[in-house]
């Protein structure tokens, strides 16, 4: 999907990409019924840069807990909002990168209708949401989102998480974009055009604001690598970083797009072959 839903709007990708942030405490006003099929509409017609299969699922947990013995909770991080969307995902190759994008086309489409959104990788019940969303053999369920309207004061919960994460903190240009190779930081004269599809993912969101992308300007060219954290994430069962490289790589192309900047994903073999264990090639995008 290209993003003709954003330019039906009245703000640019640019300014929903800045707008989003992570809501953790709600107003208890649940979101209309026309917001719930909007966003099934949407997340039904989400398309990805690769073959993995993404399924979708919106709850109010309110009506499930009159209807069944399901209890879905997030341990208390989430306070004030009954919604929640889940992300399932097939188990193949590049899986993760492709949730990471589709999820975050739909956290944006949510930002640009007023609803607020939280990436939860951990801080949930996994069995309750496995069950509700009726989880396949071949399929993982890395992450939920609640939604709903973002309340004005927050929980000391949420307070917490956001002083503990330094989520308004992101790295300078010279740490993540590079020019030719490793070691030559790319200036924003030199990514000319692409300058705002580049400063959009400096500015996406990642698990605990690792930021773990790295991106080669070769060229025409560019090359995103994932810069890991070593032993982030083990315990998840699920690379959690390869969602951040998803999510990076959807604000990187709606803002390409949005500018009328041609170009597609494509993976390069020998730059794969040259991945080590703490920097691996994920995709290029090549005009």
């Amino acid at each position: 999907m290209a993003n003709e839903e954003f330019q039906l709007l009245d703000r640019s990708i640019s300014d929903i990409i800045k707008a989003r942030t992570s809501v953790r405490t709600y107003k208890k006003e649940p979101i209309t019924k026309e917001i719930e099929e909007k966003l099934r509409n949407f997340y039904t017609n989400i398309e990805g840069p690769f073959n993995s299969k993404v399924r979708f699922k919106l709850f109010n947990s309110n009506e499930m807990s009159h209807d069944s013995s399901i209890k879905l909770g997030t341990y208390g991080v989430i306070k004030g909002t009954s919604f929640f969307i889940a992300a399932a995902v097939e188990k193949a190759d590049k899986n993760m990168e492709e949730l990471g994008y589709e999820l975050e086309k739909l956290v944006l489409y949510c930002t640009s209708l007023g609803i607020g959104t939280c990436w939860l990788g951990g801080t949930f019940k996994k069995g309750e949401f496995a069950k509700a969303i009726d989880l396949k053999e071949n399929e993982l369920l890395p992450i939920v989102t609640p939604i709903g309207y973002a309340s004005e004061s927050r929980s000391i919960v949420d307070s917490i998480f956001r002083f503990a994460s330094g989520s308004k903190n992101r790295k300078p240009w010279d740490e993540i974009f590079y020019y030719g190779s490793f070691g030559k930081p790319l200036s924003m004269e030199e990514a000319g055009e692409y300058s705002a599809a580049l400063e959009m993912v400096r500015l996406a969101p990642s698990a605990s604001n690792k930021q773990p992308w790295r991106i080669i300007k070769n060229n025409a060219d560019f090359h995103f690598y994932l810069h890991r954290t070593k032993g982030y994430g083990a315990s998840l069962g699920y690379d959690i970083q390869k969602i951040d490289m998803g999510i990076a790589m959807c604000h990187f192309e709606l803002t390409a797009k949005e500018a009328m900047l041609k170009g597609e994903w494509q993976f390069d073999k020998s730059l794969a072959a040259n991945s080590t264990s703490d920097i691996e090639y994920i995709i290029s995008w090549k005009r």
